[in-house]
């Protein structure tokens, strides 16, 4: 019974202090907002298009229904408050690991071959600085800050691959003033297998 005690005295509740020195918030409802305005998109795609500004072939953005995951958004909540805690905006910890890594962890069991290089990422958009989880999404769609419009590719499931993913999870952390960036949004998408 002492080691978990220790464990939480010693590891834990020291990495507590320094998010809440930071002023970091975990905001579900904003994650939860987005998750429902994307899929709204995703629904009537030519109802956004014109109030976003963006022009795009809406036949491309799939129809599959996205299914909130807790364990995925379990997983893009830690994302995001990783990053705002340790102060770096990448895919890939400062340790060299992945998303994929970290889905697996969460209990979002993947395809091996997934899992093969530590650092892999398949399912993750990630974005700073928004107002709202909701603002960091239509950033997504409208391709702001995207080379290539990925995220929106990814979002919207607008190819093969992206377009066969079904489940998803939002984490949205927000931070006080005097941090670099003001909010990190983690958004995952994924699927189980091929």
């Amino acid at each position: 019974m002492i080691r978990p005690l220790y464990i939480f005295l010693f590891f834990i509740l020291p990495l507590t202090c320094v998010a809440q020195r930071k002023g970091i918030h975990v905001n579900k409802a904003e994650a939860q907002a987005a998750f429902e305005y994307l899929k709204s998109v995703r629904e009537n795609p030519a109802k956004f298009m014109k109030s976003l500004g963006v022009r795009f072939d809406t036949k491309q953005v799939s129809k599959l229904k996205l299914n909130w995951n807790e364990q995925l958004a379990e997983t893009a909540e830690f994302r995001a408050y990783d990053m705002a805690n340790r102060g770096y905006f990448d895919h890939v910890t400062p340790e060299g690991i992945g998303p994929n890594y970290y889905i697996n962890k969460y209990g979002y069991t993947l395809n091996g071959d997934w899992l093969k290089k530590i650092s892999t990422n398949n399912f993750e958009s990630i974005a700073a600085n928004h107002a709202s989880a909701v603002d960091g999404i239509k950033a997504f769609i409208i391709g702001k800050g995207s080379p290539g419009f990925m995220h929106r590719k990814h979002v919207l499931g607008m190819d093969k691959w992206n377009g066969s993913l079904y489940d998803i999870g939002i984490g949205f952390v927000q931070l006080e003033k005097g941090n670099p960036y003001k909010s990190y949004l983690c958004v995952i998408i994924a699927k189980h297998d091929w």
